[in-house]
């Protein structure tokens, strides 16, 4: 049986090969065999390292490796000592080794001495040794860079925009991993975020950048955004100069600058799953949860290494992307960039409460870049207090519908049923009480929410949903009460049967039918709809 050592050394021996490292004793060192090379117990002056790592021939870091549950904050003191002393005849980069990791093969922290303040770091994994080569090129690292970048040119940009790109800047310059930005809807986050991608790119050398939606029609929009952003002083539009990709099957384009996509598609390619486009329509939160709050499996996956992405930016991502789904985005090395309309306190405790600019809702009206709105609420009996079967009822036949195929059956009651306003619409739909609702807003939306106008035509309506099950009630309901037919009320979520949501939403924003649209979470913040 192996001893705790040996099992992380284990560990450490197969992600070093997966990452692309040939692993070597020191009886058979041979530091051309490959471009990446992993020495075993190789002797320093200060004493023998766990792994010397050599790169295109040349001593270039070192790993300490330790048992599980060893905390590694002070065993990046054991490793300073072999980075700093080398053999006098040793091939090396620098005078001193330039990178240096620490792990139980469970738990793995890297740094580069080249940083200007070096600062150890978790990883999922080791990074290729191509990725070091490359780094080792370079006359500065990409930390470096970002304290160097050129003041912003603020033409074109709202002040809400400014702020948040110099706030985000200051927090890189600084060296923080995890930035949030909240900026209300409407006050153009995907705009400042094409502005302080195009800048990471060209000024501070970024290889790629990860644009993470929710949706995949979000994705559209996203991309829409890149392809017509034209930055101030450039010549050409961004897509002019760089590729940008939105991802609709496992392969990353190698010369990509910014990649869309959403967490569902990632977490699939990580996993070397196939995904249907299908499921990419549906909340993360909604369709992808893992078994009782489990966060969802994860292990390293050669084709996408962790050094893919220089940055991630989540874009109003469901706060479960922060819980559930928070190892896919720290299976990257990158610096995460959150935006957001209205922060949770679990966001703000993801992003280390690094909250670099903060343009709220309220402020957003002052300025006129939004509109105020006002409450309408339509009370029912059982909306607030649920129902129940009364006892006089017992041995009615009830309508009972599979959720999952929608087939209609009839059970008799043998005793008195009672639901909570919780379960309405979710196990229990009350028909009535969705017509009621309709009605009332029916006979009042003339005459007390829009009294200016002529009443010819409806305004635009947007109904949400609790599923899909609920939507499809909805839009029946809405199509009976308003005597209308199929063109006026549409269900656009994840499940539309025969008809295409991209092509739904289109005609809800500009064509005059249908006039109300029944969503789950399809149709939500980050889909712009003017006349909503």
């Amino acid at each position: 049986m192996q001893q705790p050592e040996e099992q992380a050394r284990s560990r450490i021996d197969q992600l070093l090969r997966d990452a692309g490292w040939m692993i070597q004793d020191r009886s058979d060192f041979d530091r051309q065999a490959a471009l990446g090379v992993a020495v075993r117990e190789f002797h320093l002056p200060a004493g023998y390292c766990d792994y010397l790592l050599f790169i295109d021939g040349k001593a270039a870091g070192v790993i300490e490796a330790k048992k599980a549950g060893v905390t590694l904050s002070g065993v990046a003191e054991q490793s300073a000592k072999y980075v700093a002393q080398l053999p006098e005849h040793l091939a090396r980069w620098e005078q001193r080794l330039v990178y240096h990791y620490e792990s139980t093969g469970d738990e793995t922290f890297f740094c580069n001495l080249r940083d200007p303040k070096p600062r150890s770091r978790r990883v999922f994994a080791f990074h290729r040794p191509e990725t070091l080569h490359e780094w080792l090129r370079q006359s500065e690292t990409l930390r470096a860079r970002l304290r160097q970048m050129p003041p912003l040119e603020t033409q074109g940009l709202r002040d809400c925009q400014i702020e948040a790109i110099e706030g985000l800047e200051k927090s890189l310059a600084e060296d923080r991993l995890r930035a949030l930005i909240q900026l209300a809807t409407g006050s153009g986050k995907t705009f400042t975020a094409c502005s302080f991608s195009y800048r990471l790119i060209r000024h501070a050398g970024a290889r790629r950048i990860l644009f993470l939606v929710e949706r995949n029609n979000l994705g559209d929009q996203t991309l829409k955004e890149f392809q017509n952003f034209q930055p101030v002083g450039a010549a050409n539009r961004f897509n002019d100069t760089y590729i940008v990709q939105h991802l609709h099957g496992h392969h990353i384009d190698p010369d990509a600058k910014v990649v869309i996509t959403t967490i569902q598609r990632l977490y699939a390619m990580l996993r070397g799953n196939p995904l249907d486009e299908a499921d990419e329509e549906a909340s993360a939160f909604e369709q992808w949860e893992g078994e009782q709050g489990e966060p969802l499996p994860l292990g390293y996956n050669p084709e996408i290494p962790i050094e893919t992405f220089d940055f991630i930016i989540t874009d109003e991502c469901h706060r479960s992307i922060y819980g559930l789904w928070r190892q896919v985005l720290e299976y990257f090395d990158a610096s995460l960039i959150g935006l957001t309309a209205t922060p949770s306190k679990h966001t703000l405790g993801f992003f280390n409460q690094n909250l670099v600019a903060e343009y709220p809702y309220e402020r957003s009206v002052v300025d006129g870049v939004n509109v105020g709105y006002e409450i309408y609420r339509i009370r029912t009996r059982v909306t607030e207090e649920g129902g129940k079967v009364e006892p006089g009822d017992v041995g009615y036949q009830v309508p009972v519908r599979d959720r999952r195929t929608r087939q209609m059956r009839y059970e008799t009651l043998d005793e008195e049923f009672e639901y909570t306003g919780k379960e309405l619409d979710r196990s229990v739909v009350n028909p009535n009480q969705i017509r009621t609702v309709l009605q009332t807003y029916r006979e009042r939306v003339f005459t007390e929410l829009f009294p200016e106008r002529t009443g010819e035509w409806l305004p635009k309506t947007l109904i949400f949903a609790k599923d899909d099950n609920h939507a499809e009630e909805i839009v029946h309901a809405v199509r009976e009460v308003f005597g209308e037919g199929n063109d006026f009320a549409k269900k656009i979520t994840y499940r539309n049967n025969g008809e295409d949501p991209k092509a739904l939403i289109k005609a809800f924003r500009v064509d005059p039918m249908p006039r109300v649209a029944v969503t789950v979470d399809m149709v939500a913040t980050g889909t712009d709809i003017k006349p909503v």
